[in-house]
């Protein structure tokens, strides 16, 4: 008991009550623990590691070597040459079935090194770093729009431990309201797609995708919500899925997306 008259489990007890003078303390004591906290443990550079004024941020140099993706085609996103059109011919011609696809960043050096120490290093606080760039993308939805991280089969599921595609669909939705709808799973396992062009991906991923039988997804919006975006053919698949089972419209988002094919061999 402290010299106030409060333990520690009477001012959690309070505070989660809504104890005003219970939140109160709350307040009052956690400037300096966390000036404590910033002291032992400063914040660091997503990208390098070096120390950094605030979490989820990066270095100058980092910084300077991301390229923070504005603006493109209304509809796919990849940037436009000088025109004034809003949509690119691509597009134009053939519409595809993802209304609106849109990524933080490029794919590069930095911005792989996220998503690979996320996947495959475990470093799971990542994924709030990535949705801190990822959210913005979320404005003008409707309220009642849906995440979807794009699934993993069961038994790579079990390996990993979790689904990177998942963390990051959970931390959009912290930020954004947005509820995640897990209704999308994966029917099949698919052969790893890296070094695959873009014919084989497509192939490979055919019909890998449904929804499970008691999802309502019908006039509903969606946003696809993955890590990376390489040649587009896994969320084409999650697209046609959740298109055939009645979904009125399918978005995406992610972290980073290749531009360049000297990345075609993620």
């Amino acid at each position: 008991m402290s010299k106030s008259g409060f333990g520690t489990e009477a001012l959690v007890r309070g505070v989660a009550l809504g104890d005003k003078h219970c939140m109160e303390m709350a307040r009052a004591l956690a400037l300096p623990l966390r000036t404590i906290l910033d002291f032992a443990l400063p914040a660091r550079c997503a990208g390098c590691g070096a120390i950094v004024d605030e979490v989820h941020t990066f270095c100058m140099d980092c910084w300077s070597s991301i390229d923070f993706i504005r603006g493109g085609c209304e509809s796919c996103g990849l940037p436009l040459e000088a025109t004034d059109l809003g949509t690119c011919a691509v597009c134009l011609a053939k519409p595809p079935r993802i209304q609106r696809t849109r990524a933080a960043v490029t794919y590069s050096d930095i911005t792989r090194g996220l998503a690979l120490r996320l996947k495959y290093g475990r470093k799971v606080g990542l994924a709030k770093t990535m949705a801190h760039y990822m959210a913005p993308l979320l404005s003008g939805l409707p309220a009642d729009s849906h995440l979807v991280p794009v699934p993993l089969h069961r038994r790579r599921l079990w390996e990993r431990g979790f689904n990177q595609a998942g963390l990051l669909a959970a931390e959009l939705s912290r930020r954004s309201g947005l509820m995640v709808d897990h209704a999308l799973i994966r029917t099949r396992r698919t052969p790893p797609l890296k070094g695959l062009s873009r014919l084989q991906r497509r192939r490979a991923v055919a019909g890998a995708f449904g929804v499970h039988r008691d999802a309502n997804l019908r006039g509903r919006t969606f946003v696809l919500v993955d890590d990376v975006l390489t040649t587009g053919s896994t969320a084409n698949g999650c697209a046609r899925a959740l298109l055939k089972a009645g979904a009125e419209r399918v978005d995406f988002v992610s972290w980073a997306r290749v531009v360049r094919p000297a990345y075609l061999d993620v």
